[in-house]
């Protein structure tokens, strides 16, 4: 059985209404959570970007039981991998043991900001490796030394580790769209995280180690009891999500994704993200992740303003027909 997640959309929400959004989700019985870290939303229309790892901590503390996620963490530009994990191993004691961080190589659209550049996908790729190789040596509670191809890092020591409080490390999941990225995870990786239904992600995976490890979806989608008004909704807010990675990991601002995307129709965001209130159209929609061989699927209602009703409806209708896949 697949397990479902709830999205907390950094970029189309504020900080307070997240952790709302969170604790009703858990009330509705969503498997675990998962958490953007933005500091730019991708169209001005979703219109936040809260400081996410404010959110996790907050999250933490509001909820009891639901799992809580990266998805995901840049430890390569914006942050550098030394921060990253001292907050991955604070998260992880705050929650109690309900943490996994998510890293990814990246996009422009987030690592701008601190006026370092934006690389090419193949040094991105290497920065996350040397990047996880840090953060691992220092969830060891080693002290750490580095000087590397692209990190220096000086007698660094974390002295608040999960394992002070009897709890286990953080999973680490990274995130793939390619053969490169696949084998990182399969090797480095304690899970794989994916935003696109492809059984060959997975199978690359497996080859490079990752058999037997959970692989984590995402799919955003629309509930509205008006179904037209949902179409309009995701067309406003969501058309960026058509450009595919390659492109969307590139365009440095809403600006960019905005004239990118200004030809997509409604009825092209229709296609690719479920719509309305029929069950059956949200269920067909995750039954390709779960065929892939996808074990967990984070779903994304579309819409700041439109949680409560999505999570009731999610709770009486959505999950107990997803529980059947």
């Amino acid at each position: 059985m697949v397990q479902i997640g709830y999205t907390m959309m950094t970029e189309q929400a504020g900080p307070r209404a997240l952790v709302d959004h969170v604790v009703g989700a858990e009330k509705a019985g969503f498997d675990f959570s998962v958490t953007s870290d933005h500091y730019f939303p991708w169209l001005e229309e979703q219109g936040h970007a809260p400081y996410a790892w404010s959110v996790l901590g907050a999250a933490a503390q509001a909820t009891e039981r639901i799992p809580l996620m990266t998805y995901v963490t840049c430890p390569s530009v914006r942050y550098h991998p030394a921060v990253v994990a001292q907050k991955a191993a604070t998260m992880q004691l705050l929650s109690q043991g309900r943490f996994r961080l998510g890293l990814g190589s990246g996009e422009n659209l987030n690592e701008h900001v601190v006026g370092a550049g934006w690389p090419a996908a193949h040094v991105r790729l290497d920065m996350l490796e040397e990047a996880v190789e840090i953060i691992r040596a220092l969830f060891r509670g080693e002290n750490v030394n580095h000087h590397g191809a692209h990190f220096d890092v000086e007698n660094a020591k974390l002295w608040d580790l999960p394992g002070d409080e009897g709890l286990d490390l953080p999973g680490i999941g990274i995130a793939v769209s390619g053969p490169r990225s696949c084998e990182l995870a399969g090797r480095l990786g304690d899970l794989v995280i994916a935003t696109e239904a492809k059984a060959e992600l997975v199978e690359s995976f497996d080859r490079h180690g990752g058999t037997g490890k959970p692989r984590v979806g995402q799919l955003p989608v629309c509930f509205d009891t008006d179904r037209d008004a949902a179409v309009a909704r995701a067309h406003e807010q969501f058309r960026w999500f058509a450009g595919g990675w390659k492109v969307n990991a590139e365009l440095p601002g809403p600006a960019g994704f905005a004239g990118a995307t200004q030809f997509v129709r409604p009825e092209d965001v229709a296609e690719t993200i479920p719509c309305g209130s029929k069950v059956e159209d949200f269920v067909e929609a995750v039954r390709p992740y779960a065929e892939a061989g996808f074990t967990e699927v984070a779903l994304v209602q579309i819409g700041g303003d439109q949680q409560e009703p999505y999570l009731e409806w999610a709770e009486k209708e959505l999950l107990p027909a997803l529980r059947e896949l």
